[in-house]
């Protein structure tokens, strides 16, 4: 199954239409032009490393040390250098965009629940595959775990998010993580659900959809 179309990077929004039956367009900022300076440092194999790129760059943005049910979930699973923590957008299964904490460590990837402090997932670095972004100009971007089903989330410090899982993949192996560029994509929404996600840039902003592929069966 060819999982991108027109290959290059990923996207999403609250729209969804499920058997082509509904429709609704989120609208965000379009690209204004064919590079953003997002998707500029993926234009490779790797990503290119400059000091330039990360000058901005904080890492822990929620000071997770002054957290301490933050810090009882790393300790719990054995981690203790957090590369990356911020609150983004999770897109569920349904399309529905949900609040979470995100935190990225050297050996996993974190979805925490702000309002229960509860953890909703842990994925492993060695379990991800690649990641997607789209062609437009926008903050959504997507996690592909072939294993389990995959992650799809919204950020403003997507760029950032996506240079540090590059480089913590290569620092603990051997392979380096694919990074592909694309308005129309395929993903396991959940562990039964497969859907496609298209961009499309319209006047005024950037329309997007979900469209139900198939059923996974056991």
């Amino acid at each position: 199954m060819d999982r991108f179309g027109g290959q290059r990077r990923v996207q999403i929004d609250d729209g969804v239409e499920d058997n082509g039956q509904q429709e609704n367009g989120m609208r965000l900022r379009p690209s204004d032009n064919n590079v953003t300076e997002d998707q500029e440092p993926f234009m490779g194999v790797k990503v290119r490393r400059k000091a330039s790129l990360h000058r901005d760059y904080q890492g822990d943005y929620l000071d997770v040390p002054s957290h301490p049910f933050l810090m009882k979930i790393l300790q719990k699973q054995g981690d203790k250098k957090v590369l990356f923590a911020d609150k983004i957008l999770k897109i569920t299964g349904s399309g529905k965009m949900k609040r979470r904490i995100l935190m990225i460590t050297d050996f996993a990837i974190y979805i925490v629940d702000p309002e229960t402090d509860a953890l909703k997932r842990r994925i492993a670095l060695a379990a991800v595959d690649s990641m997607c972004l789209s062609e437009l100009s926008d903050n959504f971007f997507a996690i592909i775990i072939p294993t389990e089903y995959d992650l799809l989330m919204a950020s403003t410090r997507k760029t950032e998010i996506v240079t540090i899982l590059v480089e913590a993949t290569e620092s603990t192996s051997d392979y380096t993580l694919e990074v592909t560029f694309s308005n129309r994509f395929e993903y396991r929404a959940s562990a039964e659900l497969v859907k496609e996600v298209q961009f499309e840039e319209v006047e005024g902003g950037i329309k997007t959809r979900f469209i139900r592929k198939e059923i996974a069966t056991a």
